[in-house]
């Protein structure tokens, strides 16, 4: 599956934060999230939404004959359970009633639990990131053409194997050929990267990590060409940049 429908992207994101992702669906979503920024950041959206939810909601006394009613819908007849308290700090988290809508109220308690000490979740370089007081490590370029102007920006996770092309600035789709995105090393021949769209966005798999491939990489340049596979830049260039770490 090509995960570059944004609707669908959306609906995973709110589904994993709910907790509602599971089995195969979960692995490969989370095999995703550690590949491409842009599901990091629809991930930490959906944690902030839920986050802001669950702080409005009014904490909620249990009600007595709760544990009562557990028990019996899950032991049956034969397996009586006998009362027993739940601890004090756990009655916020328990509403006072039972099914669907009680674990909702207590997926947005854990959400609130979440904001309130995300330290117990995640690392303090994680909540850094989803501040926005630090970007997560990646690999960065930047191209413009020959005035200057920013054109392309591209970027990959510094252990990700995918990659994303932004068009930012107007450009003129060829009439024949197409752009494609060549890295070049501090030592060795330039080696191709991709194609580039002539507007929005892309995102391609790379053969290998970010950091194995662009390691010893300092410039990315996009060029015209018309072989369907070229193996080294023949055509002329379109678009130059620097390519930078972050971290």
């Amino acid at each position: 599956m090509r995960y570059t429908d944004t609707k669908l992207l959306e609906h995973l994101a709110a589904s994993y934060v709910l907790g509602t992702l599971q089995g195969g669906a979960q692995r490969r979503f989370e095999r995703l999230r550690a590949d491409r920024v842009d599901v990091q950041m629809l991930v930490t959206q959906w944690e902030t939404r839920l986050g802001q939810l669950a702080l409005s909601i009014p904490a909620q006394a249990p009600s007595s004959d709760l544990w009562p009613a557990i028990a019996a819908r899950t032991q049956g007849p034969k397996g009586k359970l006998a009362p027993h308290t739940p601890p004090a700090w756990l009655g916020w988290l328990l509403p006072a009633g039972f099914g669907f809508g009680g674990l909702a109220v207590g997926v947005l308690a854990a959400s609130a639990v979440f904001f309130v000490a995300p330290t117990l979740f995640v690392s303090s370089e994680q909540i850094a990131m989803r501040s926005g007081e630090r970007l997560p490590p990646s690999y960065v370029g930047l191209l413009t053409d020959a005035a200057g102007n920013g054109k392309v920006l591209v970027s990959s996770l510094r252990h990700g194997k995918a990659m994303t092309v932004k068009i930012i600035g107007p450009i003129t789709a060829p009439p024949l050929g197409r752009f494609v995105l060549w890295a070049h090393p501090s030592e060795g021949v330039p080696f191709a990267v991709g194609t580039v769209p002539a507007k929005g966005s892309a995102v391609s798999t790379l053969p290998d990590t970010s950091e194995k491939l662009f390691s010893k990489v300092s410039k990315l340049t996009i060029t015209l060409e018309t072989e369907a596979t070229p193996t080294s830049p023949h055509g002329p260039v379109m678009f130059s940049g620097n390519c930078a770490k972050l971290w």
